[in-house]
């Protein structure tokens, strides 16, 4: 078998949304088939190694991948992609013939949240999006030197954002929203700090205005050269482009499940 892309589109439309497995030709390159999903989700979880399972998987970090093939799976990589879990890897046979697998299942996502809180209420806007994203992987980056950083930069960083990269880590959000890991300072003259962007080359920063980075308000630098501004922070612009269709950035018209694609392996 030739593996393309084309190949793994047609291989995941037959196994279709539900649960479901399948054996591959015995001289597909496991290898290969995990580098092209790898190519397209991101950084996989290892699930099974050498036979061996990893003890703290379950049910919100892949475990249904693991259901069809009891204790016979050999290797197995799983990528979570909205509201389905994908992997692949080796597993045995009733036999014992070890063949490479391909196998889906359905990822429990949480019931989406209103996009605006009630008023007066207190917001922790990085637990929502915690929240909206369904992630519950431990911290990433938790020990990331954020003085050594802002030394370097020349100035504090907000709040949420250092949150943001110390809980997710390199990625992005609905494999579309590349959170930077560092403020970018290309656009440092014209007062901007780069925190994040699109595949469409929109830049989202912010307006570096005063001392007091948690108040900085954030700008869209679109691909054509216009700023667009918003009276809040980081983590509530995520989950207001996430959750709100009617948002002038939104992502909630093209996804109706959202998540957080990591791009390093844990």
């Amino acid at each position: 078998m030739k593996l393309t892309q084309t190949t793994v589109d047609d291989l995941l439309a037959q196994l279709g949304l539900a649960d479901g497995y399948m054996n591959l030709p015995g001289d597909l390159d496991p290898q290969a088939l995990t580098d092209l999903l790898a190519s397209r989700y991101g950084a996989p979880r290892t699930l099974v190694l050498d036979g061996f399972a990893d003890p703290t998987v379950d049910d919100s970090r892949g475990a249904a991948l693991l259901v069809p093939f009891e204790d016979r799976a050999v290797t197995i990589r799983a990528w979570a992609y909205g509201n389905q879990w994908v992997g692949t890897g080796t597993a045995r046979d009733d036999e014992g013939v070890e063949w490479p697998v391909l196998v889906v299942a359905q990822r429990q996502m949480p019931e989406p949240l209103a996009v605006a809180p009630n008023e007066g209420e207190d917001i922790d806007w990085m637990e929502r999006l915690i929240r909206i994203t369904g992630w519950t992987q431990p911290a990433q980056r938790p020990d990331v030197h954020w003085a050594e950083v802002e030394s370097r930069l020349g100035t504090a960083l907000p709040t949420d954002y250092k949150r943001m990269v110390e809980t997710f880590g390199e990625g992005a959000f609905d494999a579309y929203l590349s959170l930077n890991q560092e403020p970018w300072t290309s656009l440092k003259e014209d007062g901007l700090l780069i925190w994040a962007g699109t595949e469409h080359e929109d830049l989202y920063c912010w307006r570096v205005d005063g001392d007091e980075p948690d108040r900085w308000p954030v700008v869209v630098r679109s691909f054509d050269g216009e700023d667009l501004s918003f009276g809040y922070q980081a983590a509530q612009f995520v989950c207001r482009i996430l959750i709100d269709p009617h948002h002038p950035f939104t992502m909630a018209r093209y996804f109706d499940t959202h998540w957080f694609m990591n791009y390093q392996e844990d």
